[in-house]
């Protein structure tokens, strides 16, 4: 059986990656324990730095990476883990621990921080443990699903009637006020939008 090359302290990086999406989830570290015993169980199971001990990812949480595939690079020095996450995989309570944007140079640092769907889509992930006090983000998804849907209907109407003449202004306001609830929906549901990107790739290639 093909085996990593460990670094000094005996470890291995470990890039978990969404089965079905591609979305890149977290990083982590294995050692030769970590390895056989998410070999035996199926389920991820790291080495953490921090505390020195093994690490069953989900055992507290009950977020498990079940994992579908593992496969190592060219030098054998890095873990690819193909998984199906049972929850969101950043202790954040975000869908993937990479949802922190970071500007290219210190040109655009100094332009206008780009903010899009991706970006609000990770802000909204990350308030889903955050206090409904607090937070209207998270007020909203603890008010359940049919309060979701409701406000995601509502934002529609209000779309529709921006668009039958209340100007541009109003329905860029509009719009911008149902993508929101469109993405705290999404979240609810366990979605992301890499998801419907890959819906809307599939109906593309399909298309042509």
């Amino acid at each position: 059986m093909m085996e990593p090359k460990y670094d000094q302290n005996g470890l291995v990086p470990a890039i978990c990656q969404e089965a079905r999406t591609g979305e890149v989830l977290m990083l982590a570290w294995m050692n030769r324990q970590a390895l056989q015993r998410t070999r035996e169980t199926g389920q991820a199971h790291f080495w953490s730095r921090s505390r020195q001990q093994l690490w069953h990812k989900g055992a507290t949480s009950g977020n498990f990476l079940e994992v579908c595939e593992m496969r190592m690079d060219c030098d054998g020095d890095a873990l690819l883990l193909r998984v199906r996450p049972a929850g969101p995989a950043c202790h954040t309570g975000a869908r993937s621990c990479f949802h922190r944007p970071l500007p290219l140079d210190a040109a655009a640092a100094a332009g206008e921080d780009r903010f899009g769907l991706d970006e609000l889509f990770a802000v909204v992930q990350s308030r889903q443990n955050s206090d409904p006090e607090t937070s209207y983000t998270a007020r909203l998804l603890a008010a359940g699903p049919d309060r979701v849907l409701q406000k995601v209907g509502e934002e529609a109407v209000e779309v529709l009637l921006a668009a039958a003449g209340q100007g541009r202004a109003r329905v860029l306001a509009e719009v911008a006020d149902l993508l929101y609830h469109l993405l705290v929906m999404l979240a609810q549901q366990g979605l992301t939008l890499a998801e419907v990107e890959a819906e809307l790739a599939a109906r593309h290639r399909g298309a042509a």
